[in-house]
C-alpha cells in the first residue's frame, strides 16, 4: 500500500481541506477502491482535485488562495494538464437581507419617557418660581417669581437707592419695553421710529432743524420759527459733502420728489410722512421737532431710550413715561391686546426696576369698550 505525505502533497499546492482515497493495481481487486489513510486539514476556502499518478489515483479537497470555485484538475506524475488552466465561472451568492425589526418594536422605541411630575405641595421651601410670597426681606431671589412695581413706587426706589448710594443726582432715567408685534393671520407690526413732545423735556439745547422748501413765504416761516437752515435742492450735495448736517430734517410736500438722492445718506432721517416730518404745517413741525425725543424699536421689538433725568420730579417723571407710552402703544390696534410684554424703568447707577405698564396707561372709557 501506498503511502501520501502531508509534505507531498504540499509540494503540488500549498493549502489543504478534505481527505484522500487511493486505489492500487497491485492489491488483488484492481480497480476497487481503498481507504489507506485519512488526513484532514481546514481552511477558508475548497476546491475540487483529481490526482491520477503512475500506480495510483487518488481525490483531494484543497483549499487555494489563487482558485475561485470548484475546479477539477488532473495530475500524472507530477505534471499538471491543460485541463488546471481552465478557470471555471464563478457563482456570486447575494447577500443575506437584514431582518426588518418588527413595528411593535419600533413603536416601543420611539415612545418618549414621560415626564416626571414632582409634587411641591409639603416641600418646606419653593420648588422654582412659585405664587409664594417670601416672608421676610432677605431671601434667595431664585425661588420666587420677579417682584413687578407700580410705576409711581418704581420712580420712588429710584430715588432711594440714590440716596443709598450716593450716586450723582443728576443722572439719567431709561425705560427698556418689550412689545407684542404679532398681528392677525402672522403679520407682524412694522419696525417705526417715532418722535414724541415730552410735557417735562430734560435737555436744555434745541434740536438743529432744516426745513426743504422752495418757497419764498415758506422759507421766510420756517426761518421766523427757529429753523437753523432752510433751502431747496441745492442742499442736496453739500448734505452729501457732509458740509450741512442737522439733528431733524423736515420737508414741505412739493419737494420730497426731488430728495431721493438724500435717502441712502439721512436713512431714517429721511422725511417720511409717517414720521410728520412732511407737512405744509411748517411751524408745527418745528415745534415738534426742536424739543421733541426720538426713540425707535431695536432687535425687533425692543425700545430702550431715556425719559428724564432723577434730578426731576417724580411727577415729572410718571408724566414722561405716560407720555412715551401712550405714544408707543398708538403704533399698534387695541383690540389686539397689550401691546408691551415687558417693562423695566431703570436709571444709571440703580438695578432694573420691573414696573406695571397697564397702569401708566390711561384706561378706555365704557364708550370706546361698547365700540
Amino acid at each position: 500500500m501506498l503511502n501520501v505525505s502531508r509534505t507531498r502533497l504540499g509540494e503540488v499546492d500549498g493549502t489543504w481541506k478534505g481527505c484522500c482515497f487511493w486505489t492500487d493495481p497491485r492489491i488483488p481487486g484492481n480497480g476497487s477502491l481503498h481507504s489507506g489513510g485519512v488526513e484532514r486539514w481546514s481552511r477558508k476556502r475548497s476546491s475540487y482535485s483529481s490526482l491520477n499518478c503512475a500506480n495510483f489515483s487518488f481525490i483531494l479537497w484543497t483549499c487555494s488562495p489563487g482558485l475561485s470555485g470548484c475546479q477539477r484538475q488532473l495530475l500524472r506524475a507530477g505534471v499538471v494538464s491543460p485541463l488546471a488552466q481552465r478557470i471555471l465561472p464563478t457563482r456570486d451568492f447575494a447577500a443575506v437581507k437584514a431582518k426588518k425589526k418588527s413595528t411593535k418594536e419600533e413603536a416601543e422605541k420611539e415612545t418618549k419617557k414621560e415626564k416626571r411630575v414632582i409634587d411641591d405641595i409639603d416641600r418646606h421651601k419653593p420648588f422654582g418660581k412659585s405664587a409664594w410670597v417670601p416672608v421676610d426681606d432677605v431671601y434667595v431671589s431664585r425661588f420666587y417669581p420677579r417682584t413687578t412695581h407700580s410705576a409711581a413706587d418704581a420712580i420712588n426706589l429710584l430715588k432711594t437707592f440714590q440716596g443709598l448710594d450716593f450716586t450723582p443726582l443728576d443722572q439719567p432715567v431709561f425705560i427698556d419695553l418689550k412689545l407684542d408685534m404679532k398681528l392677525e393671520k402672522k403679520k407682524k407690526v412694522d419696525l417705526f421710529v417715532s418722535t414724541v413732545h415730552l410735557p417735562h423735556p430734560f435737555r436744555t439745547e434745541m434740536n438743529k432743524v432744516l426745513v426743504f422748501t422752495e418757497d419764498d413765504h415758506q422759507a421766510k416761516v420756517a426761518q421766523e420759527n427757529g429753523a437753523v437752515i432752510v433751502g431747496g435742492v441745492e442742499l442736496i450735495q453739500p448734505i452729501l459733502d457732509d458740509e450741512i448736517s442737522a439733528d431733524f430734517y423736515v420737508a414741505v410736500p412739493d419737494i420730497v420728489s426731488k430728495l431721493v438722492p438724500l435717502k441712502n445718506k439721512l436713512r431714517k432721517k429721511f422725511p417720511k410722512s409717517k414720521r410728520q416730518s412732511v407737512s405744509t404745517n411748517i411751524p408745527k413741525m418745528l415745534e415738534l421737532f426742536k424739543s421733541g425725543h426720538e426713540y425707535t424699536v431695536e432687535d425687533d421689538c425692543y425700545v430702550r431710550t431715556q425719559i428724564a433725568k432723577l434730578n426731576m420730579s417724580s411727577e415729572q417723571i410718571f408724566d414722561n413715561l405716560q407720555t412715551v407710552l401712550v405714544d408707543v402703544c398708538s403704533h399698534r390696534p387695541a383690540h389686539m391686546g397689550p401691546f408691551i410684554k415687558r417693562a423695566i424703568i431703570t436709571s444709571q447707577t440703580s438695578e432694573a426696576i420691573w414696573f406695571q405698564s397697564q397702569d401708566v396707561l390711561p384706561q378706555p372709557t365704557e364708550e370706546a369698550e361698547e365700540r
